[in-house]
């Protein structure tokens, strides 16, 4: 037996007739009986007396429409299932990202994608971008979102998308500072700087630039990501060198309330964000769908604070 000659008998066992099988599975009528005919023989069971027009089953063809029933809506659920796959409308989605963005943006843009959505299940980690970059390597998530670095040691077994974009200043309104409208590493000699910690590559970028331009970096404030260094730039405790996301994140938060403006620098200041993507975890047509989206939305938020964001491959970054 097979699936055509089970659907046929079900709808037979519903219409009792062969002719109204045929216009509700929009067959012939000669392809009806013989699939009906074939199942009987299969079976070696006569399923149906005929009376006037009329199929009348016997009683063992009760029971076989209860198993098919069960194979039939089984299969109908699978199918389902399957569709809702392929369009990435159901499935799993395990994701890891960075402090900063895992605050706000980042499950914002989650939960409007996915919406209200029974049949997806969602798993969001915060972890430093080291921890992403182990749990790529490992493929143990369907992407991560973490700061670039460059992958010391072995052969990383991810492959990374680079989203390039501007630094800004950030500093409260009352400063002396906010009637420019750029400013450049000299105008931050000797100030109280809040930063991030020094194992942090940017901060090394940071220290670099303060050195190549001959000022003095002077960190009061360290913290493990960017947000946290919000209050105290609004109290006029330091300036700090953001990365965009985090201007984003103030623009659509107001956390300061409206104290802190975010200057661009003269000479501009590039920070590295990393879509990884592990090389040897096949991923999900939903995974494909929402990595796709937010990178989109990164860089949408990007241009509108201004950073002037561009996509790069690591290859491509490098030379």
């Amino acid at each position: 037996m097979n699936l055509t000659q089970l659907t046929v008998f079900r709808e037979v066992m519903e219409t009792g007739s062969i002719s109204q099988t045929a216009k509700k599975l929009n067959r012939t009528q000669p392809a009806i009986s013989l699939a009906l005919k074939n199942l009987e023989k299969s079976l070696g069971l006569t399923l149906f007396e005929r009376k006037g027009r009329r199929l009348v089953p016997v009683p063992e063809a009760h029971y076989l429409l209860a198993e098919t029933t069960g194979i039939l809506d089984r299969l109908a659920t699978i199918s389902s299932t399957m569709e809702g796959l392929i369009k990435g409308h159901s499935g799993s989605l395990n994701v890891a990202t960075m402090p900063g963005p895992s605050a706000f943006l980042f499950p914002r843009f989650i939960s409007q994608s996915v919406g209200e959505n029974p049949e997806i299940r969602i798993t969001l980690s915060t972890r430093s971008s080291p921890q992403i970059m182990e749990l790529a390597g490992t493929q143990n998530i369907d992407f991560g979102f973490a700061d670039f670095e460059q992958s010391a040691g072995k052969e990383p077994q991810y492959s990374a998308e680079l989203i390039r974009a501007d630094c800004f200043c950030a500093i409260d309104r009352d400063s002396p500072l906010n009637s420019r409208k750029i400013v450049s590493i000299s105008d931050l000699d000797g100030v109280p700087m809040g930063g991030l910690h020094d194992a942090h590559p940017f901060q090394s970028k940071i220290r670099q630039e303060f050195q190549d331009a001959s000022a003095n970096y002077n960190p009061t404030v360290t913290c493990q990501y960017f947000l946290p260094l919000i209050p105290f730039v609004s109290s006029g405790q330091c300036y700090s060198i953001v990365d965009p996301l985090t201007v984003a994140t103030e623009r659509e938060l107001n956390l300061s309330n409206g104290k802190i403006a975010f200057l661009p620098f003269e000479k501009p200041l590039r920070y590295e964000y990393a879509i990884l993507e592990p090389d040897h975890r096949p991923p999900s047509q939903l995974a494909l769908k929402i990595k796709a989206g937010w990178k989109a939305e990164v860089v949408k938020m990007l241009e509108g604070v201004k950073a002037r964001p561009d996509v790069v491959g690591v290859d491509e970054a490098s030379n």
